[in-house]
């Protein structure tokens, strides 16, 4: 008759790594459930999203400088009747004052404050948000964002 004799440290390490695999196991199970949060909407009726105000600026061969402004992201699509808050943070720029083109939907956004837009369209189509500032390349634009409704 044959015996298996271990000694203490082999029971100890076979011990721990069963430990470690249980854990990681028990890890992974209760992991299972989770959902994956990327665009999923929140709870409540209204989704919010944010939009920023961005400047690029470079200096040309001969010296004179250029630059553009823009909202980022440029396009935002939404459900029709989709009750939504448009936050928009001013990052460049000393203010920039706006309207939603096809509304009565206007206001400003100035350098490091948020300006919260209230949206809810209920006619499908592409809206433009555009910058009286800069409205067209002379004036270091077109800093337009689209709204796309559908």
């Amino acid at each position: 008759m044959r015996f298996v004799v271990f000694k203490k440290e082999t029971l100890l390490f076979f011990l721990a790594v069963g430990i470690v695999l249980a854990s990681i196991s028990a890890w992974f199970m209760l992991k299972a459930g989770d959902t994956t949060v990327f665009n999923q909407q929140p709870d409540h009726k209204t989704r919010q999203i944010h939009m920023v105000t961005g400047e690029f600026k470079t200096t040309m061969k001969d010296g004179k400088e250029i630059e553009a402004y823009r909202w980022d992201p440029g396009t935002i699509v939404l459900k029709k009747g989709e009750k939504v808050n448009l936050i928009i943070s001013g990052i460049n720029g000393a203010e920039h004052p706006f309207y939603i083109e096809g509304t009565t939907l206007k206001g400003t956004v100035k350098k490091g404050q948020d300006t919260l837009v209230p949206l809810q369209f209920q006619k499908e189509g592409t809206y433009r948000l555009i910058c009286e500032v800069h409205p067209d390349r002379a004036h270091n634009g077109p800093m337009i964002a689209y709204i796309v409704v559908n």
